[in-house]
């Protein structure tokens, strides 16, 4: 028994959820509206979505496996788009390390790590990059999903060094650092 499933989406007077039948494969599509954006989610026909007064319940339709497992599962996705469409889902990355640094060049960002030239990060479709001094970026959006993914498609342009600790990290990860060569210490003589 999935016990998130169960749970009622709570909907925030701000936020409107419209419920559509999709004939062609029996399934729903949930428009959620809110102040920020909008998010469409289809639910497969396994799933029936209700609608109260102020909440949103789904339940399956069989006790299959595949049921079960999708149960729980859209019901955190159609949460986090309520919550992503009142208000937004927010990464903050800190990079660090002498010389490194970050500049808004339009809508894109451009990155100095390090390396030989400097790397462009293009702007991605519904997300927000807000730069903090020269060495915080906060990326926002309405989708969870995808806030996650391009933060860590930016970490993963220099990954935090085990030694030194210079990259791109998030903001408040903390690094175990390795240590380095050590000299031994030999017998004098």
């Amino acid at each position: 028994m999935s016990k998130i499933g169960q749970k009622p989406i709570l909907i925030p007077s701000d936020v409107t959820i419209d419920l559509e039948e999709l004939k062609a494969k029996k399934e729903t599509l949930v428009k959620i509206k809110g102040k920020n954006g909008q998010m469409e989610i289809i639910i497969p026909h396994i799933l029936k979505v209700g609608k109260n007064n102020n909440s949103l319940v789904i339940t399956r339709r069989n006790e299959t496996k595949k049921a079960k497992s999708f149960h729980g599962l859209f019901r955190s996705l159609i949460a986090n788009a309520v919550i992503g469409v009142e208000k937004l889902w927010c990464k903050e990355l800190e990079i660090v390390g002498t010389g490194y640094t970050v500049k808004p060049q339009g809508e894109d960002l451009v990155l100095k790590l390090g390396y030989s030239h400097l790397i462009t990060f293009k702007k991605v479709a519904g997300i927000k990059f807000t730069i903090k001094k020269t060495n915080r970026i906060t990326i926002e959006g309405v989708n969870k999903q995808l806030v996650g993914e391009v933060a860590y498609q930016i970490r993963s342009l220099r990954k935090p060094d085990p030694y030194k600790g210079k990259g791109i990290r998030y903001l408040g990860e903390v690094i175990k650092l390795k240590p380095g060569k050590k000299v031994k210490a030999g017998p004098t003589g």
